[in-house]
């Protein structure tokens, strides 16, 4: 079939044909391809009167007669064009863990965290905690007064035979030095027993107090006795057992009474917060301090430290009263104290001994707390209890 590019009707002659520059559109079905369009002239914008879809118009329930599929959900549908995806907020980091309802903070501490949630505690509830730690110096500076008392003739004994001369006799000399060693043992095993029990009893008194202070709630005298005694005598017991092994171990030998110190110093907490018995009370206590022996013999080395500091500068002037220093002008002579000395030292032993004991005592405390959030979860355990609502997971 020729295409002549003429109109029906006999009037192809005013028709202007493909040789006259009109190009032709090819009939369908002709076989002809159709050439590439050229976009290169297309505008960049949309034309005039054109709008973007409404997604609001976009119908939201389907039409009549449409059934939804077996296990069909919707709402695993992608959203409509326009519409954002809505995502749940990611938690967000807290530094206090799960919180901080009182003295500490939920989570794992460090030692800053540590020291500081004693000292808080002590700011929060001054008159119970330096309540109990005065009455705990009264004890200790007493008995220290009758013990340092007692050796206080065999003190003047030692002086009336310091002076040896060059004639004295081998026998004379060797009196001399055992009987001055035995002195000091005798004055300073009696104390040294004396602080380390009344320090575990104390332990167990701060443990009741921190039990209810790290959740922020009241905490009295009363709730605190109502809790510590029913296992009065067992925290006795316990702090006779620790006071004693760890004495004569340091005294012996000093790595045995190293190693029964750290890693029974968590067991008047345990007896406490936990209502054990004696052995469950050490039996804790090994367990939460094993595999973790380096970081707790460190901060209760780093508490001592600070403890042994702070008595030494309030204790420095009572001991100025009492002529110590006069050893330091003339070693050659033995210092004997008077009864006046020895009770002017008392008085500087309650007044840093009030601060001091319930430093270390709480320290402790925190660090059994630590222990058992950093191995058991007790962080959740005090969240709960403190009514605050652990963040889910995302």
């Amino acid at each position: 079939m020729t295409d002549t590019g003429g109109a029906p009707g006999g009037q192809g002659d005013d028709t202007p044909t493909p040789s006259q520059g009109i190009r032709q559109t090819p009939a369908p079905g002709s076989g002809e391809s159709k050439p590439p369009e050229d976009h290169s002239a297309s505008p960049a914008t949309p034309p005039r009167g054109w709008q973007p879809p409404d997604p609001q118009a976009v119908p939201q329930t389907p039409p009549p007669g449409w059934q939804q599929a077996p296990g069909f959900r919707p709402e695993a549908l992608p959203p409509f064009a326009g519409q954002q995806p809505q995502y749940a907020p990611a938690p967000r980091w807290n530094p206090h863990g799960l919180g901080k309802p009182g003295v500490i903070a939920l989570r794992p501490l460090n030692i800053g965290d540590i020291l500081d949630g004693a000292i808080t505690a002590i700011r929060r509830h001054p008159l119970l905690i330096l309540g109990i730690g005065a009455v705990m110096a009264v004890i200790t500076a007493g008995i220290t007064f009758v013990v340092q008392k007692y050796a206080l003739g065999d003190l003047e004994r030692i002086a009336s035979t310091a002076e040896l001369g060059p004639g004295a006799t081998e026998e004379e000399a060797r009196d001399l030095v055992f009987g001055t060693f035995g002195d000091l043992f005798l004055v300073l095993i009696p104390t040294l027993l004396i602080s380390s029990l009344l320090l575990s009893v104390t332990t167990g008194l701060m443990a009741a107090v921190m039990g209810r202070a790290a959740l922020g709630r009241e905490v009295t005298f009363g709730i605190v006795w109502r809790e510590v005694q029913p296992r009065l005598l067992p925290l006795l017991g316990v702090g006779f057992a620790y006071a004693v092994v760890t004495t004569v171990g340091i005294m012996l030998c000093i790595i045995p009474g190293v190693l029964a110190w750290v890693f029974w110093a968590l067991a008047a907490p345990a007896l406490v917060l936990e209502r054990g018995t004696f052995r469950q009370a050490f039996a804790r206590s090994v367990k939460l301090v094993s595999g973790a022996f380096w970081r707790v013999l460190g901060i209760l080395v780093l508490a001592r430290i600070i403890e042994s500091f702070f008595e030494n500068i309030i204790q420095l002037p009572f001991t100025l009263g009492t002529g110590v220093f006069s050893q330091v002008l003339n070693p050659g002579k033995v210092f004997v104290p008077d009864t006046g000395d020895l009770l002017l030292a008392s008085a500087g032993q309650i007044i840093s001994g009030t601060i001091a004991i319930p430093f270390v005592t709480l320290v402790t405390v925190i660090v059994y707390l630590d222990q058992r959030m950093r191995r058991e979860g007790m962080d959740i355990e005090l969240a709960r209890a403190a009514g605050v609502t652990p963040p889910q997971a995302w």
